[in-house]
C-alpha cells in the first residue's frame, strides 16, 4: 500500500473560499479515479506559524496506481486550480 500526503499553504486572497473549494474537489476525486482507494482532506484550525492550511492523505494499492492518479485528467484539473491558489506544498510518499 502507498500513502501519499500533501500539505498546502494557501494564498491570502479568497483563502476561506479556496480552501473549501479545494477540499470539495479533492474529496470528489475518489469517485472519479479508480486507482485512488481513499482520501482524507483536513483543514488546519491551529493557524500557527508552522501550520499548513490543508492536508490530504490518500492511499493506493501500489506505485503504479499512484502514477495513474498523478496523470489522470480529473486530478490534473484539481492540480491546475490548486496551483493558482497556493503559495506552496510539501509532499511525502511512503510504502506500508
Amino acid at each position: 500500500m502507498i500513502v501519499h500526503i500533501v500539505m498546502f499553504s494557501f494564498k491570502d486572497d479568497n483563502k476561506k473560499e479556496n480552501l473549501l473549494k479545494a477540499k470539495e474537489i479533492l474529496e470528489g476525486l475518489v469517485e472519479k479515479i479508480p486507482s485512488l482507494k481513499s482520501m482524507e482532506v483536513g483543514l488546519d484550525f491551529m493557524q500557527s506559524e508552522r501550520s499548513s492550511d490543508l492536508v490530504l492523505t490518500s492511499k493506493f494499492d501500489d506505485k503504479e496506481a499512484l502514477s495513474i492518479y498523478a496523470t489522470h485528467a480529473e486530478h490534473l484539473k484539481v492540480v491546475s486550480f490548486i496551483k493558482d491558489v497556493t503559495d506552496g506544498a510539501k509532499v511525502v510518499d511512503y510504502e506500508i
